[in-house]
């Protein structure tokens, strides 16, 4: 039986003194990002409606987990910063997406 493959992992790659240099202000950001994914609330109240925010808010604790583990291997991950910033925007949270998409350029900073 043949084994399963990962995907390749992509994103822009972060320098190792660049890391180190930003690795407080990076994890800042994921960390607010976590808190206030998990503050909101449905937008709609039922059962449907709170199905679907719980689904949303675990992709962006998800997607937070991708960022982390990008970062541990020196990059910015391409698809956990995708997955977190939809999940962001679905959450109405449109100004936290516009800084966890900033990430990408963190090491210009």
């Amino acid at each position: 039986m043949p084994r399963a493959t990962l995907p390749p992992m992509t994103g822009t790659p972060i320098a190792p003194d660049d890391r180190a240099r930003l690795d407080q202000v990076f994890m800042q950001v994921v960390l607010d990002v976590q808190a206030q994914a998990q503050q909101t609330a449905p937008s709609q109240s039922g059962t449907l409606a709170a199905m679907f925010h719980k689904e949303t808010v675990t992709d962006a604790l998800q997607g937070c987990a991708m960022l982390i583990a990008g970062w541990n291997q020196g990059r910015v991950d391409d698809a956990g910063l995708t997955r977190t910033t939809k999940a962001l925007r679905a959450l109405e949270l449109p100004d936290l997406a516009t800084r966890v998409e900033n990430l990408r350029r963190i090491a210009d900073a």
